[in-house]
């Protein structure tokens, strides 16, 4: 940007007023501008080099264009990191920047208070604390003093506008897959964590069954750790069954790679004899596996680009996040179809 130039070169090259420069760029929601004439300013601005001046602005609006994103382990992990990635290019379509601190879920209350008090410190216009998997989390109280968003968990209290995944249709998604593929003997492999997914994935999971007309009470589930040796384990024991099932649904991708090498050991081939459904589509396991693993994609990228919009309009005053906080937004889970699923042989 050309420092030399000022805001009233801008008017003069657009046929404008200073003021309707300043509202245009600075993106004023109550001005009366129409798109024709905020195209020809930010045409001039562009054409002259010309950017605000952010000292100026911030010592104007007592903003300082700086979003704080509190990441529960995200940063650490490569398929929740989109988090992250969506909400940095969000923020820099916007204007602003990320400023990032790490933290656990297992750290005290204290620990991730002291967190939010070191992006305070550094005047962050407002605050994003997202979580590596969805879950309810008691937050610090110091994280009310700034404009605030959740993305991928809601609070104890309920009280903070936040953005979760849609557990009951992802996994409806996953069942209604194999149905139409033409299973009737479906298991499910579940988390044994207390968690939303583990009771919502369940809950989709047997009233889809029912809906088609089959016993979704009576349907086979085992349950386990949600990592590769959990998967194994618990496909183990359902495929081992006289009236093994024909298909199965994983809770994440972690656990289909279980229910792979259960099946191989079985000398089950997938998907001729058995089909298989994950969760969560972590690009590095289901592309890459043999067969392509049929998963549902958390929308990871999705949550943290909405929760950073929605958190600069209300820093910019263009909407109330308390409106928003009476009911957590739920975006969709979409099926990625591959190579995991086929009509059963038997």
């Amino acid at each position: 940007m050309n420092r030399n130039i000022g805001i009233k070169d801008v008017a003069v090259a657009a046929g404008v007023s200073v003021t309707t420069v300043s509202h245009v760029l600075n993106e004023v929601a109550y001005a009366r501008v129409s798109p024709e004439t905020k195209d020809k300013v930010r045409s001039a601005a562009e054409h002259l080099g010309y950017g605000p001046n952010r000292l100026a602005q911030a010592l104007r609006t007592q903003r300082t264009g700086m979003l704080g994103l509190v990441s529960e382990d995200i940063a650490t992990t490569p398929h929740a990191g989109r988090i992250i990635l969506g909400a940095d290019e969000a923020a820099k379509a916007r204007g602003y920047n990320l400023m990032i601190i790490n933290t656990s879920g297992a750290a005290s209350l204290a620990s991730r208070k002291a967190d939010v008090e070191a992006l305070l410190e550094r005047r962050v216009d407002g605050i994003l604390y997202a979580t590596m998997y969805h879950r309810t989390v008691a937050l610090p109280d110091n994280l009310a003093t700034v404009p605030s968003v959740l993305v991928d968990s809601v609070a104890t209290g309920g009280n903070i506008t936040a953005v979760i995944p849609d557990e009951d249709g992802g996994a409806r998604a996953a069942v209604e897959a194999l149905l139409e593929a033409g299973h009737t003997r479906i298991g499910f492999l579940n988390n044994t964590d207390d968690v939303p997914a583990t009771h919502q994935r369940l809950h989709a999971f047997r009233s889809v069954l029912g809906e088609a007309g089959l016993d979704g009470g009576a349907a086979p589930v085992e349950s386990a750790p949600s990592e590769v040796q959990g998967g194994y384990e618990a496909a183990l024991r359902l495929l081992s069954r006289g009236d093994r099932p024909t298909a199965l649904f994983c809770y994440n991708d972690r656990m289909a790679i279980g229910a792979y090498r259960a099946a191989a050991e079985l000398g089950l081939k997938i998907p001729h004899d058995l089909s298989v459904v994950g969760f969560d589509n972590q690009e590095l396991i289901a592309a890459n596996f043999h067969p392509g693993l049929t998963t549902v994609a958390l929308p990871h990228y999705e949550m943290g680009a909405w929760a950073t919009e929605h958190l600069i309009d209300a820093i910019e005053g263009k909407t109330d996040l308390s409106l928003m906080a009476l009911h957590p937004t739920i975006l969709g889970c979409p099926l990625v179809r591959r190579d995991s699923i086929a009509a059963p042989r038997s």
